[in-house]
Parts: structure tokens; C-alpha cells; sequence
């Protein structure tokens, strides 16, 4: 019973980490904009100010956030901003970035003008 509970925590912990999109800095370039490591389009948001992310709560669940691991260190327009939360976040030019979660593949940029006020990085 008790390795039973262990599992179910360890399983919950994996898919909790997981939920957010953890990244070296997200620099890569393709077709004139900005994506990570794995090719996924990046967003930012435009209630979002420089230096704090608007996009909390709910809001991670569509957007989720491309935090930065603790050795992450800014590079060039690539920048890092305290969460809320304490977890550090990738901004450019100071505008935290964000995935879209209805992005299926590499290119994909179905989040792009959402509600006009996401928006595809573009340097």
C-alpha cells in the first residue's frame, strides 16, 4: 500500500513538472522568428509589462511559461524575469515568452494574433 502512495506522488510530481516548459535559452531562429530548442514557436503577451508576466494562474494552461533552469544565464535580447512564483521565466527584450499549447509541431503558429494580443517573436 504504502509503495502504491509512493508511485501515485512520484507520478504526480513528473507530470507537474512537466507541465511547464522548462528550456535552455529559447535563441534558435527559423522562418524570421523565434522558437526553442525543439523547434515550437514563441509568444509574447501584450498585457505583460518588462520584467513581469500578466499571464498566471489559468492563463499558464493555454500559455505556458518557457521557464528558465537554475544555471540559465541571459544571453544578448534573451533575458530572465522572476515569476510570481519565485521560478525564473526567458523573456526578449525584457517581454517574458511563452509556448502555445495548441501548437502540434515545429512551425506551427496557431497562437499568433490570439484575441490580438499574442503575438509571434519576431527579432
Amino acid at each position: 500500500m504504502q509503495t502504491r502512495s509512493l508511485l501515485a506522488i512520484a507520478a504526480a510530481c513528473a507530470a507537474l513538472a512537466t507541465s511547464l516548459a522548462h528550456a535552455e535559452a529559447p535563441v534558435k531562429m527559423s522562418g524570421g522568428m523565434l522558437v526553442d530548442s525543439k523547434g515550437m514557436t514563441l509568444y509574447t503577451f501584450d498585457k505583460d509589462t518588462a520584467g513581469k508576466s500578466a499571464c498566471t494562474g489559468g492563463c499558464t494552461d493555454l500559455w505556458p511559461p518557457v521557464m528558465a533552469g537554475a544555471d540559465a544565464k541571459p544571453e544578448g535580447d534573451m533575458t530572465l524575469i522572476k515569476r510570481d512564483d519565485g521560478n525564473m521565466q526567458w523573456a526578449y527584450k525584457g517581454k517574458p515568452v511563452y509556448l502555445f499549447k495548441q501548437d502540434a509541431k515545429p512551425g506551427d503558429m496557431k497562437g499568433n494574433n490570439f484575441k490580438d494580443i499574442w503575438h509571434v517573436v519576431k527579432p
